[in-house]
C-alpha cells in the first residue's frame, strides 16, 4: 500500500499578495511612493515660484534696457519697440559705467587672485599637517564667517584710515580677501581632506618639497573646488556695495566701483529723466555674472559634489 501524501490543511497554497496596505473601508492605502511624489511635487512647485520670482525682474530690466522712458513708464509689460543700443553707449560714456566696470574687474581680479593664494595655502597647511594650534588657528578663520560686514565698518575705516590706504584700490581688494578667507579656508579645507594622501606620499618619496608638491601636484587636484570657491568669491566680491561705499567715499569718484556707480546713476536718474540708461547700467553690470555662472556651472557643481562620494 502506497500512502498517499497529503498537504495539511495549514500548508495550503498561500492567497496572492495584496497590492498595498488598505485602509479602513477596504480602500487602498497611501504608500510611501505617493508620499515621495507629493513631497517632490511640492519641491518641484516650490523651484517654479522662485525661478520665476528671479528670472522675471531680470527679463524685465533686460528689455527695458531697450525703451526709452517714455515705453518704461506707459508700457513696461511689453517688448521694445526698436532695439535701442544707443542706451549702453550713453550709459558707458556719459555715466561713466566704463570706467566704474573697468575698476571693477581691477579690484575683483585682483582680490580674487589673492584670496584663492594665501587661502587655498591655508586651507591645505590646516588639513594635511598637524601642528600644535591646528584645530585653534582652523577655528579662528572660520569664526571670521559669524560676523556680518557692518559691524566692523567703523573700526575698518580707520584702520585703513591710519595706513594711508583710505580711497585706493589698494586698500579694497586687502579688505576684499580678509573677508573672503574664512569661507575659502572653510570650503577648501574640508576638501583638501578628501584628496588622496597616497599621491603626496609617492610626491614626496620622487622627491617633492612642501611648496612644489602643493603647487604641482595637490592644487591641480584640487581644482574642481578651488573653480567653484572662486566662482563665489567672484560673484559676492563683485556685488559688494557697503565696503567700497566705507572704504571709497566722496571725493574719490574716479576709484568707485559699479556698484557705486549704479547707485549713483539710479540717484540722478529721477532728476536727469534717463531711466533707459540707469536698466542698460544694470544689464551691464547683471551679464558679466551670469555670463560666468553659466560658463563655469558644470565646474560649480563639480565642485561641490566631488567631496560627497570617495
Amino acid at each position: 500500500m502506497n500512502p498517499q501524501t497529503t498537504l495539511p490543511p495549514t500548508a495550503a497554497t498561500p492567497p496572492p499578495p495584496t497590492k498595498g496596505p488598505k485602509a479602513a473601508g477596504g480602500r487602498p492605502g497611501k504608500g510611501p511612493r505617493s508620499e515621495v511624489r507629493l513631497f517632490a511635487g511640492l519641491g518641484h512647485l516650490a523651484l517654479v515660484c522662485w525661478a520665476v520670482i528671479v528670472i522675471v525682474p531680470i527679463l524685465w530690466t533686460f528689455l527695458a534696457a531697450f525703451k526709452n522712458t517714455t515705453e518704461i513708464f506707459s508700457s513696461p509689460w511689453t517688448l521694445p519697440a526698436e532695439l535701442r543700443w544707443e542706451n549702453f553707449g550713453r550709459a558707458w560714456t556719459k555715466a561713466h559705467v566704463g570706467q566704474y566696470f573697468l575698476n571693477s574687474v581691477l579690484v575683483v581680479g585682483a582680490s580674487t587672485f589673492c584670496t584663492m593664494l594665501f587661502g587655498s595655502m591655508a586651507a591645505y597647511v590646516l588639513a594635511r599637517y598637524k601642528f600644535v594650534g591646528n584645530r585653534a588657528v582652523y577655528y579662528l578663520f572660520v569664526s571670521g564667517l559669524a560676523f556680518p560686514v557692518f559691524l566692523a565698518l567703523v573700526p575698518l575705516f580707520f584702520v585703513v584710515q591710519n595706513l594711508g590706504l583710505l580711497g585706493t584700490h589698494t586698500g579694497l581688494v586687502l579688505v576684499y580677501t580678509a573677508y573672503s578667507l574664512p569661507f575659502t579656508v572653510f570650503f577648501l579645507a574640508a576638501f583638501f581632506k578628501t584628496l588622496p594622501t597616497s599621491v603626496a606620499e609617492a610626491g614626496m618619496i620622487d622627491g617633492c618639497g612642501h611648496t612644489r608638491l602643493f603647487f604641482q601636484v595637490m592644487m591641480p587636484m584640487a581644482k574642481p573646488g578651488l573653480i567653484s570657491v572662486a566662482i563665489f568669491n567672484i560673484i559676492g566680491q563683485w556685488a559688494q556695495y557697503q565696503l567700497p561705499l566705507v572704504l571709497l567715499p566722496s571725493g574719490y569718484e574716479d576709484k568707485w566701483v559699479l556698484t557705486q556707480g549704479i547707485a549713483n546713476i539710479s540717484v540722478n536718474a529721477g532728476y536727469e529723466a534717463d531711466w533707459s540708461g540707469l536698466f542698460a547700467a544694470l544689464t551691464i553690470a547683471i551679464l558679466p555674472m551670469i555670463i560666468v555662472y553659466g560658463v563655469f556651472q558644470r565646474q560649480i557643481q563639480a565642485g561641490l559634489t566631488a567631496g560627497a562620494v570617495k
